[in-house]
């Protein structure tokens, strides 16, 4: 059986500047667990950085494996491997682990100066149980898939603004 392809899309918005947004969605320390509730590091980073290497370099020689808990109980593994960064406005990517497929993440500035995030998914579940479960499952797995993204939209926000308090 062949899993559903699944076209998920967020958009987020930040009083921050599109620099710092990117800075922090692109620290090569992978920060994303210390903001984003229910994310968690899986192992550690795996990256093939040399000395000298830009930013956008090291970006894309690293792959993240992130643990991330959604609303209905499970816990799915997804590595993330930058394929394409345009900086600080773009990074495509590759999925793979419980979620095959690939993302993009658009940055821009509104005519008010608050920077937008779109967010782009096309992935695959690669557990046999979501598999199966997809035909019926799937606003289920698009619900629970919305919800982490407003936890991780609410963590981010509340960490840039923290950020900016200590500047």
């Amino acid at each position: 059986m062949t899993a559903r392809l699944y076209d998920l899309t967020s958009s987020w918005t930040f009083d921050s500047s599109q620099q710092d947004v990117w800075d922090v969605i692109t620290a090569p320390d992978m920060s994303w667990p210390n903001w984003w509730p229910g994310c968690t590091l899986a192992k550690p980073l795996e990256s093939q950085q040399t000395d000298g290497a830009s930013k956008d370099d090291v970006l894309l020689s690293t792959t993240a494996t992130l643990n991330f808990k959604a609303s209905l109980g499970y816990t799915l593994k997804v590595a993330y491997h930058p394929t394409f960064v345009d900086s600080p406005r773009e990074v495509d990517f590759d999925a793979s682990g419980d979620l095959a497929g690939n993302g993009r993440v658009f940055l821009s500035t509104d005519s008010h100066g608050q920077t937008q995030m779109d967010i782009e998914w096309r992935v695959q579940p690669t557990r046999r149980w979501m598999t199966l479960l997809s035909p019926l499952a799937g606003p289920a797995f698009t619900y629970a898939h919305a919800a982490l993204m407003r936890k991780g939209e609410s963590g981010l926000r509340d960490y840039l603004i923290r950020q900016d308090r200590q500047r």
